[in-house]
């Protein structure tokens, strides 16, 4: 068994919207450059992507959403939000393309393959089951998600270090206790998608079950980890069946989308946890995914520190 499994097929990168969109298609290969360079992909395990199958989409998202998407698809132009989210002619292929490699990630780790996966083109938590939103298409959280509560394989942690608040999967589970969710982004009084506020902290049986970090903006690796530590200390309440992190490297200074101005050591620090945190929970699954990040250096490093973390 390897300790760590990466999805490194290029044709992961066809997820990335044309004409100068900041969620551009060159992204895969801005990391993969770097981490090539580190000699880091000699270290792991390559894990083949897929397409995922309609059925395995449909655990998240509504028959009618997976259709219309499948439509723009066909018509290659217009949005698929209310402007953010680009039609292109084979998006509904590209984004079930980044499902699927997030399920044979998570399948690797399930059958024992590896201990740990990354998934470079993933995390893309803002589509809602019914919609897009934010540059996400599927919601490959949520897809995964579902499959490992299908499986029995719960309770899941969800740690979301992304400068953008993790709307699409918080809400969908702001009522789940399987669910555990903390989720470290720039305060979203001044950043899109204007939620995750300190006071939702889950609803019925999953109160107390999920925790939003706000950081304001021009907020440092210093703040970062005060919040952390809150993370910690939440998270001793819990021991989870799957870790997941959502690790967008957009938290990084001089992103152009948001103002936090962290370094790759924040993404290193969040990655180490929670290899440890699983490793006490007895089992070492985290499934870590790519998430935003649109200055190409940056989300190279954070990802690249990322991967030396868990590997």
């Amino acid at each position: 068994m390897r300790e760590l499994g990466v999805v490194v097929e290029t044709a992961l990168g066809a997820y990335g919207f044309p004409g100068g969109h900041p969620f551009g298609p060159g992204r895969l290969d801005a990391f993969l450059q770097r981490a090539r360079k580190e000699g880091l992909l000699d270290k792991v395990a390559s894990i083949p992507a897929r397409l995922a199958t309609d059925e395995e989409i449909l655990r998240f998202h509504t028959p009618e959403y997976l259709a219309f998407v499948r439509k723009k698809a066909q018509e290659g132009t217009g949005f698929l939000d209310a402007g953010d989210t680009p039609a292109f002619p084979g998006v509904d292929k590209a984004a079930a393309r980044v499902v699927g490699a997030v399920l044979a990630a998570t399948e690797a780790i399930l059958q024992g393959k590896v201990r740990r996966a990354f998934v470079p083109i993933a995390g893309l938590h803002h589509a809602r089951r019914d919609a897009a939103g934010g540059f996400c298409v599927f919601n490959d959280i949520g897809v995964v998600i579902e499959t490992l509560k299908a499986q029995g394989i719960t309770p899941v942690f969800y740690l979301d270090i992304d400068a953008h608040h993790g709307d699409g999967v918080f809400y969908a589970y702001e009522d789940d206790p399987e669910i555990w969710i903390a989720d470290v982004h720039e305060d979203g009084r001044f950043l899109y998608p204007g939620t995750g506020f300190r006071h939702e902290i889950g609803k019925g049986k999953a109160r107390g079950t999920k925790r939003n970090l706000p950081l304001p903006p021009g907020a440092d690796d210093r703040a970062f980890l005060e919040a952390f530590r809150e993370i910690e200390a939440f998270a001793k309440e819990i021991s989870p069946a799957f870790v997941i992190l959502q690790c967008g490297a957009d938290s990084l200074a001089g992103d152009p989308l948001a103002h936090l101005e962290l370094s790759a050591r924040a993404h290193a620090h969040a990655a180490r946890w929670a290899r440890a945190f699983a490793e006490q929970a007895g089992h070492g699954r985290v499934l870590a995914l790519g998430g935003g990040g649109y200055d190409l250096g940056n989300l190279a490093r954070a990802w690249c520190a990322v991967v030396r973390a868990l590997a």
